[in-house]
């Protein structure tokens, strides 16, 4: 065979173009090359601008500009694994920009990115798709669809990548997706707990960090913290807390125990391995602030079982508890408290903690400056004192009213609250309630009491409610004006609310003038509208509104007609008729202020001596606000009464006398107006005694009755036949009389001749004075009644039930009709 002779190179055709090395400086020319179909100058393009954007956040923000977004998300699918390295590198380091973020979100890259995270892709793909996913995945919007695209499980899988880059963009990833529910519970169930707990071995501290934090988000799902006993992750975390060198891990590692703790087995579990005794070692061993605040947090998170509870006072935390209180730390301080409430839900924990003398320092942390440790101050306090008389005590003895007081006009609320709650439960005691009011509870509640926030609300109406308990502090809310915020709560529309206020509202209704003053503001009107509503009335607001009535009869008599047996008709009661639920009754200052009408006479009851109302309205003004006065004058007769000063004339004269016989008196000053006082009723006192008098010496219950229905009816114009009483001029004579005293107003003692309802009114009225007990029942048609109980004699030595009987007052008085017969409705109806 011959030799083979080498051939001459071919020249290159005519149309082929020479190489050209390109050197540009640039960027704008750069991101045109990212358009070329030639592959080698599309990964010098890419490899060129991942350089330049690593420079600084102003390039990243001048390559957006130009345009090179979006050919570079085209670029990372390249089929050329060089091109697709090197637009990766790119996109990675520029997705750290806002702009760019958003941008990418728009062309939907994540699909892209998340489809080259597979195992044979190249290491750095992996590094900066990672990292380019963990820039995004800040976004709520990028979380979900790196979860609705299955990008959880690849992340998870490259947590064992041997490139450490890698790992930290994987977990900082994972972070960031975890703050959501869906992708906790996908991470438990893609059983991604194992590669996570490797990585607190990593070398890298910022890998371990990340890892601990994205287990602290984790367990707070309670399977999670089942899986975590199960892959012994406590004892790979009190690795950590015992080693020095990872003293800057211990925060979160504290952080992921507290989430673990919550379920009573782990505490069973970290307490058969030692672990307690480590986690209490941490708290009364001198390390950073930031160790011991999360290991009290930890204890706190631990004591939310009630069996954990019992582990720890076991363990003599309270102890521990209370000598960090001696720390000049506000984050310790403010975790200890806390942890104090949490404890103190146990018993022995509570007295325990009085024992040590622990009150005392709690009670002086609501001196400091912070808000966040005055509100855990006061809600360790109130958690001691919760049904623990002893320790409300304690805080008393530690001048604890003075500073709670002060407190509740605080800005923050919460402090506010817990405050509130602490002074109720101390309220529970007479004597520390009398101390508190003392302190000026009820002014300083006038604040929380106008509170948007609910909690506050809740605490400061349960506060009223338990101070009004005194009369005192019924006072002291009156005159501080605390009573109209209190009727506006009626109208919340929170349950907790609005019941509590209905709670406050009944109890102050036991003094008659501030249940006035209740019904001045509009309160007799909401708790009728709730008691007519299926799902707002409660127990309480009937109870607000019985209470009410009861302490104002009139009103009562009003709205319901009718008095029971345990209904004292006093001095200032007036029947204005009939009225509508819901109807507003007016006072009898209002209606004295009326011109004469056509309507029907107001009657009223008035027997108190002239000279002793002078001398009581003295007093009531030296201790009551100008407004308490005005108020109790109007039912309780108190105050001086309002007439004309002393005029010359003939005419005058004889009118002052007649009007100084009918029981008004001159004002010493016409210059100064003294408040409405109703007129004192003569004539009314007089049959009082003389009831007194004949009706009291009877010994028979049938005879006192009777004797006393003959008064009324002698009082009243005698008897009427029944028949003939459309002829009984009633009706003229009180236009007679209401002509006479110019006012629609009429003393029940100047009626001569009245009908059924004044007859009623006036046995009623006279009947309470002398301690005979009855009942008022208003009818219709001008009808009313009493009715009286009379007991039988027993038969065979057992006795019989009282019977019920309707007196008669008007044709034949005294006679006795049993409830229910024919001749007891007749008397109602005809």
């Amino acid at each position: 065979m011959g030799k083979k002779v080498k051939k001459e190179s071919e020249p290159p055709p005519k149309d082929a173009f020479d190489p050209l090395p390109i050197e540009s400086k640039n960027a704008a020319t750069v991101v045109l090359m990212l358009d070329s179909p030639e592959e080698d100058v599309l990964a010098k393009a890419c490899e060129a601008i991942h350089r330049f954007a690593e420079k600084g956040d102003e390039n990243r923000s001048s390559l957006l500009g130009l345009g090179a977004v979006e050919p570079l998300t085209r670029l990372i699918s390249h089929e050329d694994k060089t091109v697709r390295r090197n637009a990766f590198m790119a996109v990675g380091v520029m997705a750290s920009n806002n702009d760019v973020r958003r941008l990418m979100k728009k062309l939907n890259i994540i699909p892209s990115i998340i489809s080259k995270l597979s195992p044979e892709e190249d290491v750095v793909v992996h590094e900066f798709a990672t990292l380019c996913l963990a820039s995004l995945s800040v976004d709520f919007t990028c979380k979900v669809q790196i979860f609705d695209h299955n990008g959880l499980e690849p992340l998870l899988r490259l947590l064992s990548s041997p490139d450490p880059d890698v790992k930290k963009n994987s977990v900082e990833c994972i972070f960031n997706l975890v703050q959501d529910l869906p992708s906790r519970v996908a991470v438990r169930e893609l059983n991604g707990l194992p590669p996570l707990l490797e990585l607190l071995h990593s070398d890298f501290p910022i890998i371990q960090q990340l890892a601990l934090q994205t287990l602290e988000s984790i367990t707070t799902d309670a399977e999670t913290r089942a899986a975590f006993r199960v892959e012994q992750g406590f004892n790979r975390l009190l690795e950590l807390l015992t080693t020095k060198e990872f003293s800057d891990l211990h925060v979160d590692a504290l952080r992921v125990i507290s989430n673990c703790l919550e379920d009573t087995e782990s505490t069973k579990l970290i307490q058969g391995t030692g672990g307690l005794e480590k986690l209490l070692q941490f708290i009364i061993t001198p390390t950073s602030p930031e160790v011991q605040t999360n290991a009290v947090k930890a204890i706190s998170r631990v004591a939310q079982s009630s069996e954990n509870r019992k582990i720890l006072h076991e363990q003599d935390v309270e102890k521990a508890l209370i000598d960090l209180l001696a720390m000049e730390n506000e984050g310790i301080r403010t975790a200890v408290c806390q942890a104090v409430a949490v404890m103190s839900s146990n018993l022995s924990s509570k007295d325990t903690f009085r024992h040590l003398d622990g009150i005392r320092p709690i009670v002086q942390l609501l001196n400091s400056e912070g808000n966040e440790v005055k509100e855990a101050a006061a809600q360790a306090l109130s958690s001691l004192t919760n049904s623990n008389q002893l320790n409300a005590y304690a805080v008393s003895e530690a001048k604890g009213e003075e500073l709670l007081v002060r407190l509740l006009q605080d800005s923050c609320s919460g402090a506010v609250a817990h405050v509130a709650s602490v002074l109720t439960n101390m309220a529970s005691q007479e004597a520390l309630r009398c101390s508190i009011i003392t302190h000026g509870a009820m002014r300083a509640l006038l604040e929380p009491l106008q509170s948007t926030d609910n909690h506050t609300l809740i605490s400061a109406t349960q506060a009223v409610a338990t101070l009004a308990c005194n009369a005192e502090g019924r006072g002291e809310l009156r005159n501080a004006g605390g009573l109209l915020p209190l009727v506006k709560l009626l109208k919340s529309n929170n349950t907790e609310i609005r019941r509590n206020a209905c709670w406050a509202v009944s109890v102050c209704a036991n003094d008659e003038p501030t249940a006035t003053e209740m019904c001045k503001l509009g309160a007799l009107e909401i708790l009728q509208e709730i008691n007519c509503s299926l799902n707002r009335k409660n127990k309480f607001s009937e109870a607000a509104l019985q209470r009410l009535l009861d302490s104002n009869l009139s009103v009562k008599y009003s709205l319901t007609g009718h008095l029971s047996h345990t209904d004292i008709i006093a001095d200032g009661f007036y029947d204005p008729g009939q009225a509508r639920m819901g109807d507003r009754v007016p006072a009898l200052e209002d209606i004295a202020k009326q011109v004469i009408n056509q309507h029907r006479a107001v009657i009223a009851v008035n027997g108190k001596p002239q000279d002793q109302v002078t001398a009581e309205s003295v007093e009531d003004r030296q201790q009551d606000s100008p407004t308490e006065t005005r108020t109790s004058s109007v039912l309780s007769s108190k105050g001086s009464s309002k007439t004309p000063s002393k005029m010359k004339g003939k005419g005058r004269q004889e009118d002052e006398k007649q009007r100084d016989e009918d029981g008004y008196k001159p004002l010493q000053d016409a210059g100064v107006e003294e408040p409405w006082a109703l007129p004192y009723d003569t004539a009314f006192q007089c049959l009082i005694a003389e009831a007194a008098k004949m009706v009291l010496p009877q010994n028979e219950e049938a005879e006192i009755y009777t004797a006393l229905a003959k008064l009324v009816c002698d009082a009243m114009g005698g008897p009427v036949d029944i028949k003939k009483q459309h002829d009984f001029p009633w009706q003229l004579h009180l236009s007679e009389l209401k002509f006479e005293l110019r006012s629609n107003i009429i003393p029940i003692g100047k009626i001569k001749k009245g009908t059924y309802y004044h007859r009623a009114l006036l046995f009623k009225a006279l009947a309470d004075r002398i301690g005979v007990s009855c009942s008022l029942v208003r009818g219709e048609y001008c009808r009313a009644w009493n009715e009286v109980l009379l007991s039988s004699p027993p038969k065979n030595g057992f006795y019989i039930q009282p019977q019920s009987y309707i007196i008669d007052l008007m044709h034949q008085p005294g006679n006795l009709m049993k409830c229910g017969t024919p001749a007891a409705i007749q008397y109602q109806t005809i």
